[in-house]
C-alpha cells in the first residue's frame, strides 16, 4: 500500500480487512510502498511520517507484526534490483495498455507520464515475486497489475529457470467502497473519505453531507434505496441487519435521509471503535511502532536476499 498518511474506510474495506483475515491462512508480507508513492508525488518531505501513520492504522486494524512482517520498500534494496531485471522482460507497449495507469493519467490530469510511473507495475511485480507470493489480496483496480506480474513470472521462468510462482489475485467481498460524494472510489485527493482515525463528531458531520437519492427532497417523499449511496454502500457494509427495514421505510417515505445518514454514522462509529482505541495506544507508544518496523525490515530482507540468490543463479549472474 502506498503511504499517503492516515487510511480511510475504502482502504479498510477494500484491502485491510482482507489482509487481517488472511493472516490465519497464509504467511503475509505487508509492504509500505514508498517507492511507488514517488510516481505521483516527488515530494518526500512527509514520506516517513505518512508511512508511520499508515503503519499505525495497519496495526490498529489487526495486522499482527509478530506473524506478518511490515516493512518499507525503500529499505529492502533487492526491490530495486529485481525491478531492473524484470523490466527487461516486458515491452513499453504492454505497459501502455494497462487500464489502471490509463485511469490514473486521466484522473490526475497527467500530460507527460514519467518512465517510473509507466513502469510501476513492473516494480509491483518485483514486490510480489521477491517474496514468491502465491496470492495477492487486492482491490479490483489492481487485478491488471497482478496479471502483468503473472506474465513476467512466466517469461522469466521460460527464459531462465523456474524461480517464481504465478500469483493469483484475491478480491475482497467489498472490493471498492464509493466516496461520500457518490464517486466510485473513496479518495483523500477527492475529499470524499471517512478516515479510520476520525472522531465520532467528524464522522457524523461527514456522513451528513453524503449524497442520497436526488428525487427524495423531503422526508415523506418515497425513496429509491437501490440508487442511494448511503443504503447500498454504507448500510450494506456497516449495518446489514437493518437493511430490510430501511428499504421499506425509505420507499414508503417513513424514513428521511437525515435520519438514515445519522443511523449509518452511528454504526460506522461503533464499527471503528476498537480501531480508534488501538490507534490511541500506538500513538502513545511510537517507539514500539518504530521497533516493529525495524524488526519487519530485518525479516523481510532475509527472504529478499534468498530470492535474489535464486535469481542470480538462474540468470548466471556471478
Amino acid at each position: 500500500m502506498r503511504p499517503t498518511g492516515k487510511l480511510h474506510l475504502g482502504h479498510l474495506v477494500g484491502a485491510l480487512e482482507n489482509w487481517v483475515a488472511l493472516q490465519r491462512e497464509y504467511q503475509n508480507f505487508h509492504l509500505i510502498a514508498d517507492y511507488h508513492a514517488l510516481t505521483t508525488n516527488l515530494d518526500t518531505f512527509k514520506l516517513y511520517q505518512n508511512s508511520f501513520e499508515m503503519l499505525i492504522d495497519w496495526l490498529s486494524a489487526g495486522i499482527d507484526p509478530k506473524i506478518s512482517p511490515v516493512f518499507r520498500q525503500s529499505q529492502i534494496k533487492e526491490h530495486a534490483e529485481l525491478h531492473l531485471l524484470l523490466s527487461m522482460l516486458i515491452t513499453s507497449a504492454r505497459l501502455e495498455r494497462n487500464p489502471t495507469v490509463k485511469e490514473q493519467v486521466r484522473d490526475l490530469n497527467i500530460e507527460n507520464i514519467s518512465y517510473g510511473h509507466l513502469g510501476y507495475p513492473v516494480l509491483q511485480a518485483a514486490d510480489i515475486l521477491l517474496y514468491k507470493g502465491d496470492v495477492v489480496p487486492v482491490g479490483e483496480d489492481q487485478v491488471p497489475h497482478v496479471e502483468i506480474t503473472r506474465e513476467i513470472a512466466r517469461r522469466f521462468n521460460a527464459q531462465y529457470k523456474k524461480v517464481f510462482p504465478e500469483p493469483e489475485a484475491k478480491l475482497t467481498k467489498f472490493p471498492r467502497l464509493p466516496g461520500l460524494d457518490g464517486k466510485m472510489k473513496m479518495s483523500k485527493s477527492a475529499g470524499n473519505t471517512i478516515l479510520l482515525s476520525d472522531s465520532p463528531e467528524v464522522i457524523k458531520k461527514k456522513m451528513s453531507m453524503a449524497v442520497t437519492d436526488p428525487q427524495k427532497i423531503r422526508k415523506n417523499d418515497p425513496g429509491r434505496p437501490e440508487i442511494c449511496l448511503v443504503f447500498y454502500a454504507y448500510h450494506q457494509k456497516f449495518n446489514p441487519s437493518e437493511i430490510p427495514q430501511i428499504d421499506r421505510d425509505c420507499r414508503s417515505g417513513a424514513l428521511g435521509c437525515v435520519e438514515c445518514k445519522a443511523n449509518a454514522a452511528k454504526h460506522i462509529i461503533e464499527y471503528l471503535k476498537p480501531i480508534r482505541e488501538k490507534r490511541a495506544y500506538f500513538e502513545a507508544h511510537s517507539s514500539e511502532v518504530k521497533d516493529i518496523l525495524i524488526d519487519g525490515e530485518s525479516r523481510a530482507r532475509i527472504v529478499a536476499q534468498e530470492t535474489m540468490k535464486d535469481v542470480h543463479e538462474a540468470m548466471a549472474l556471478g
